[in-house]
């Protein structure tokens, strides 16, 4: 029979279930409390209604923003659940860095993908612990991480691009459930870590507007390229939490939309977790969106429309809300309710030993195995965009130059959203590590990020013709592309805007290749594209970087020198100019990505070169025709015919009938890295069906079109440039009757 502890009595019990902490960090295994909602027998949803039962309105409000108070009296601890871990656990210390998801999409790895997530809900677990010995409950030191960002790169002018996994469906699909499997673990009862699917939905910019921004779009383009990766970390995923976008969603807030919370997320896939605000996101309805007059309002207008948790200061209004008969108290409770299952099923109101996660050693963090796992991360991450034969380099070369503004620049390594690592290592770092100790190095940064050198003497571009290579280290950082208000030097509050390479470095480069005739490798950075069609012309090899992370140099420099083979795929296209981009703030899929492009791009969407060589032969398909409910196999041989051991992505696309005029040229179906020692070949066989054949219409039906499809399988997209650049290719029909 339940007892209520007088307040006395559950202060000292709470007091000793934090002296219970072990000299290891470890609580004890005995149950602090004789609260019901601490018997571990029962039930984790009786558990938490008796709880709710038991508080006051006041208690119940307090719950429900992101930094919740102890309700000491009932035992509960206070919880704060904002915490990130983008690429790594991040703004809590010491942690692994790897690449920015921008350049993890790059590397086309499911299983890659799986273990660097798995090993940032390892380090979470032990950085947990120890920061509740500490007594530190601090914003970014729990278990519930607002990762990943699952929106779609539609255009190369939004900041935060970086952050995602590119602007195909399917690829941040696959990738995202990943990301979600490794940060929540397999455990039947327990999550290892709660993580988040965001920014739901339609969210890519402006930056500069998204407090007031009405994202509008049609069901097509709405289910079939801005949904598709929320679906699958749902009802694949079983991801914990969803959070809400800030912009307007066809005339509805992201936070209160009929369509997007209640119609779709809720009944058409069933969610059963929490869903939380974007930060101060709610206010927004009354300062920016301008749908309610006031806090009261807009606290209630979110509450009622399906949000859990509020990241921000609205929800205290909740009181003032019930009390205008905005709300009910039943509303909050259910709201509530999905907010301590999470904490339940994270076992924060179990004893420890129950925890299947509990003895998860601190001497993770930041280990030398996950230095591995970054290392791979970085390697396969890296996209071979222009080699003319000057790759890789002789590592026992007499002279070499290395200049540009990123490469003794450790910020480049990190992207945003980024934790500490005590074993970062800058590109400079990188390349002077891995050539002979009888090398002769020249460095000079030769030129700033995009400010002009104010000193007009130019002592570093005559380096380039005395030594055998120049490596220019160029591109973009955090400076000129990220969040609103993280990016310093940006006008435009994180957006590119202007899509070129800073007009400085393009003369520096111009400068370092004037009279040259000795190789000039550019080493770009960047978690964006750049429109740089005369880098292509100028320079002898560009290997593209992102933000690589803290294995970065190391990942870089064995590559330039031939100990790895680039490998790395592009996850967006990259234009020509940005005049072949539409409108920024219009967010129709016409003209956009490598799906409803028809312009030739610089770099298409699925490019990436090999130091060796692969060909596709003998495609086949088990049937030529079949019914929209039917499985097609289809099965493609590849062979290394090249001189160097190397992995290879096979990329399955597929272009549908198109009656109307209104389908994608071609779409990204599947895809496979295959690693292959030079000569050896393999056959890789993907199955076709209802889900990867269906299109929507514009009243958000799928269907599958009668006609005839085209298969294309080889190592980057189709199209007129894929075919200059030399992308390997094969191809087949089929009918669905």
């Amino acid at each position: 029979m339940f007892r209520r502890f007088p307040i006395f009595s559950a202060i000292l019990l709470f007091s000793l279930f934090i002296a219970g902490c072990s000299s290891k960090g470890e609580v004890s295994d005995q149950p602090a409390f004789d609260f019901p909602w601490y018997n571990p027998e029962l039930p984790f949803q009786e558990r938490v209604e008796l709880l709710i039962a038991e508080m006051t309105l006041e208690e119940k409000i307090g719950q429900m923003t992101h930094n919740a108070a102890a309700i000491e009296r009932l035992g509960i601890p206070d919880y704060n659940w904002w915490s990130e871990a983008l690429h790594g656990v991040a703004r809590n210390g010491r942690a692994t860095v790897y690449p920015q998801p921008i350049g993890l999409a790059a590397t086309f790895d499911r299983d890659l993908i799986h273990r660097i997530y798995t090993s940032v809900s390892d380090e979470a677990r032990a950085k947990f612990v120890v920061s509740q010995r500490l007594g530190n409950h601090a914003q970014y030191a729990g278990l519930t991480f607002w990762t990943p960002n699952v929106n779609i790169f539609r255009d190369p002018r939004w900041g935060r691009g970086m952050e995602t996994y590119g602007e195909d469906p399917y690829l941040t699909s696959q990738l995202g459930i990943e990301v979600v499997r490794g940060l929540q673990g397999d455990d039947p009862k327990y999550l290892k870590t709660g993580a988040c699917a965001k920014h739901y939905a339609v969210h890519s910019g402006p930056e500069a507007l998204r407090h007031e921004f009405d994202a509008v779009t049609g069901m097509k383009d709405l289910y079939e390229t801005y949904l598709p990766a929320f679906k699958a970390l749902v009802t694949e995923a079983n991801v914990e939490s969803v959070m809400g976008a800030y912009n307007r969603v066809n005339g509805e807030p992201a936070c209160a939309s009929t369509l997007l919370l209640q119609d779709i997320l809720l009944k058409e896939w069933g969610f059963k977790g929490h869903i939380l605000s974007d930060c101060w996101a709610i206010q927004d309805f009354h300062t920016g969106h301008m749908v309610t007059a006031d806090v009261a309002e807009s606290a209630a207008m979110a509450l009622n429309y399906g949000i859990s948790l509020n990241c921000g200061n609205s929800y205290p209004a909740l009181k003032e809300a019930l009390e205008r008969g905005l709300i009910t108290e039943a509303t909050i409770d259910q709201r509530l309710a999905n907010l301590f299952i999470t904490r339940f099923e994270l076992g924060l109101f179990d004893p420890p030993a129950m925890n299947p996660f509990r003895n998860i050693d601190e001497d993770v963090v930041n280990s030398d195995a996950h230095g591995e796992i970054a290392y791979e991360a970085a390697v396969k991450s890296l996209v071979l965009l222009k080699n003319n034969g000057v790759l890789p380099l002789d590592k026992n070369m007499k002279t070499l130059f290395v200049t540009g503004p990123q490469a003794n620049n450790g910020t480049v390594l990190l992207g945003n959203y980024y934790g500490m690592s005590k074993n970062m290592v800058n590109l400079l770092e990188g390349i002077t590590s891995r050539v002979s100790t009888g090398t002769t190095i020249h460095y000079s940064m030769g030129v700033l990020e995009y400010w002009d050198n104010i000193n007009p003497i130019d002592w570093s571009t005559g380096n380039a013709k005395t030594v055998e290579a120049t490596i220019a280290v160029m591109g973009i950082s955090q400076l000129m592309e990220g969040e609103e208000g993280e990016s310093l030097a940006s006008p435009t509050k994180g957006d590119r805007y202007d899509l070129n390479l800073p007009s400085n470095q393009l003369d520096y480069l111009r400068k370092l290749k004037a009279g040259n005739n000795k190789p000039v490798i550019v080493v770009m950075t960047g978690g964006s594209p750049i429109t740089m069609p005369e880098v292509e012309e100028l320079a002898d090899a560009i290997l593209w970087v992102w933000y690589p992370g803290q294995e970065g140099g190391n990942a870089v420099a064995d590559v330039l020198f031939g100990n790895e083979s680039p490998s790395g795929k592009l996850p967006l296209t990259f234009p020509v100019s940005a005049d072949q981009l539409p409108d920024y703030e219009d967010y129709s899929m016409q003209g956009r990505t490598y799906r409803y492009m028809t312009s030739n791009p610089l770099y298409p969407f699925g490019y990436g070169l090999s130091y060796s060589d692969f060909r596709f032969n003998d495609l086949r398909l088990d049937k030529e025709e079949l019914s929209a409910d039917e499985t097609l196999r289809v099965s493609v041989d590849i062979k290394n015919t090249g001189d160097v051991d190397s992995d290879e992505v096979v990329q399955l696309y597929i272009t549908v009938p198109d009656p109307d005029s209104n389908q994608p040229l071609w779409s990204l179906k599947n895809f496979q890295r295959v690693s292959l020692k030079k000569g050896d070949a393999t056959t890789v066989t993907f199955e076709i069906g209802k889900k990867e054949l269906e299109q929507f219409n514009e009243d958000g039906k799928a269907q599958v079109l009668p006609g005839t499809y085209t298969l294309h399988l080889g190592n980057g997209s189709p199209g007129e440039r894929s075919q200059e650049l030399g992308v390997r290719s094969v191809s087949a029909s089929f009918r669905i009757i």
